[in-house]
């Protein structure tokens, strides 16, 4: 059974309007009067009606996270877990993806412009209905009032993370009745109004978990903020680890989530269900499309396998070297990453073969086949699955409050402490092999296994500077381990330095390294606003 929320975010249709509202409350009243419309004075909204009022300022989310060149390709495009090599059914997209992956894109050949509309809708949509609960015209009770506001900031603050994290230098908007042109912010400007707007409404949001799935309630708060203060090193140029220990323990000591004991349910059509997710956007196979990241990974061949009525595309796939550094009594390996022979889902007869290997991402005339790299299958494809599925993206999951702990633990010197959390998220990986999921401190303090380097068509790494020179470089193969796949590897590996200096796959670092890590103003933006000047690093 679906909670309750991810249908009314699903198939929200209202639009919250200056003029009227209308209420969707079930109704088994068949004598009541009925009406064509509901106007504004007539409508009077109670505490549930809130989910219908906020909801569509998270349904921007949907095709931000998941959309084409929305967050999950910046994070994972970009960076050394997935690529989309060009296939014999084409992905060459004018060079698109390999830009995006060699860190040469520019203002007009790779805009993230899905990201800063999908964000900004979502700000939108949360100034007025603000305005609304403020001027009155949206008539609240006092206490739900409040609230809802509180609410309605802190979903406003998650887009502003976004934006915050991918284009850092944006323009701060908090009026719906302002209609002048907005100054651009500085990233220290726009990290402090996120920070301030969290510790504001955190004493004001609901402690409910299950009634508020999807939305942002103090736990889903608390994670952003933990998540924020762990890239205070990135965003300002200063350190918040402490201020990471402070909001994972109230969020660990309150109770309300634990591990799930089985990793795949994380990620299942089900997966509202896991009592590990603290937020999630959520998605409907039927009424809220947008995760279709199975069809951009899996070859159109596979389509038999899972009984499919569409072709998947045949696009992205697991970088090699990555795989390379799993242990093979890992079950994320598996759980994550689809492997070798597919049979058909009717006959049983072989269909293709996954290989790891992948010959070069393309631009030389290079053209990986269909069955070559391994398959993103960490979010569970069903059986006569459409080309939209019902798996709803986990943002924020307790497994990450763990780790965020453990790496402010680790910075600060208290590395067996934090060996004690990884130790507790790696053990049911380890269920076969429970002798190899403890980890020291002093294994925490080691490079990386990645081996970083370019990777020649053959598959020889040639001009490798390995991993064993980043500092925690064995944390952060923890962080790939645990979370790959979930939009989020750009992030880690900027914070540890890997993203401006390593090489991998077919990649080498860019002349203009530091200034790849935040992506360019969009050129449409600019031409609309001429007081939004470019990022660094983006004058060509």
């Amino acid at each position: 059974m679906k909670r309750i929320y991810k249908s009314i975010y699903s198939t929200m249709l209202m639009g919250v309007g200056l003029c009227g509202f209308v209420s969707f409350n079930a109704c088994t009243n068949l004598d009541e009067e009925v009406f064509s419309e509901v106007l504004e004075k007539d409508f009077a909204p109670t505490e549930r009606d809130l989910p219908f009022i906020v909801a569509p300022v998270y349904a921007s989310f949907r095709n931000l996270m998941f959309g084409w060149q929305g967050y999950f390709d910046l994070q994972e495009e970009s960076a050394d877990h997935i690529i989309t090599p060009v296939r014999p059914n084409g992905w060459d997209d004018a060079g698109t993806y390999r830009r995006m992956h060699q860190h040469t894109w520019n203002t007009i050949q790779w805009q993230p412009y899905n990201t800063w509309q999908q964000a900004y809708s979502s700000i939108t949509k949360a100034n007025m209905i603000i305005m609304q609960i403020e001027e009155g015209t949206l008539p609240l009770p006092e206490d739900i009032a409040a609230s809802a506001i509180a609410e309605l900031r802190a979903a406003r603050a998650l887009a502003y993370y976004l934006l915050l994290d991918n284009h850092g230098n944006v323009p701060i908007v908090t009026d719906y009745r302002d209609v002048d042109l907005p100054d651009q912010k500085t990233r220290q400007e726009v990290y402090d109004f996120v920070v301030d707007e969290l510790k504001e409404v955190i004493p004001l949001l609901s402690e409910d978990v299950s009634a508020m799935y999807g939305r942002m309630n103090v736990w889903a708060a608390k994670a952003l903020l933990a998540k924020i203060y762990l890239n205070a090193d990135v965003y300002i140029g200063q350190q918040r680890w402490g201020e990471v220990i402070t909001e994972t323990n109230d969020i660990i000591q309150s109770g309300a989530f634990r591990l799930d004991p089985e990793y795949k349910n994380i990620f299942s059509h089900t997966n509202d269900e896991s009592p590990e997710i603290i937020f999630a956007v959520p998605y409907d196979e039927v009424y809220g499309h947008g995760n279709q990241l199975h069809m951009k990974t899996l070859s159109p061949l596979s389509r038999l396998v899972y009984n499919m009525a569409a072709g998947p595309w045949g696009g992205n796939c697991a970088v090699p070297q990555f795989i390379d550094t799993y242990d093979e009594d890992d079950q994320r390996l598996y759980d994550s990453w689809l492997q070798g022979p597919q049979y058909h889902a009717v006959t049983g007869e072989l269909v293709i073969t996954y290989g790891k290997e992948v010959p070069g991402i393309g631009g030389d005339g290079t053209i990986a086949a269909d069955n070559a790299g391994y398959r993103l299958g960490k979010y569970a494809i069903k059986n006569g699955a459409t080309n939209n599925l019902d798996n709803d993206y986990p943002m924020f999951r307790y497994a990450d409050i763990l780790m965020m702990k453990a790496e402010a633990l680790l910075r600060t010197g208290r590395s067996n402490e934090a060996a004690l959390l990884v130790s507790e998220v790696r053990e049911r990986a380890f269920k076969l092999t429970p002798e190899k999921a403890t980890v020291t401190g002093a294994d925490l303090e080691k490079g990386s296994t990645y081996n970083y380097g370019w990777q020649d068509k053959d598959g020889t790494v040639a001009g490798q500077n390995g991993g064993a020179d980043i500092e925690f470089g064995r944390f952060l193969d923890e962080l790939g381990w645990e979370f790959a796949g979930e939009a989020r590897r750009r992030q880690d590996i900027i914070r540890f330095g890997v993203f401006q200096t390593k090489s991998w796959f077919n990649h080498r670092p860019h002349a203009r390294a530091q200034s790849r890590t935040l992506f360019p103003i969009p050129n449409d933006e600019r031409n609309k606003n001429p007081k939004l000047d470019q990022n660094p690093g983006y004058d060509d």
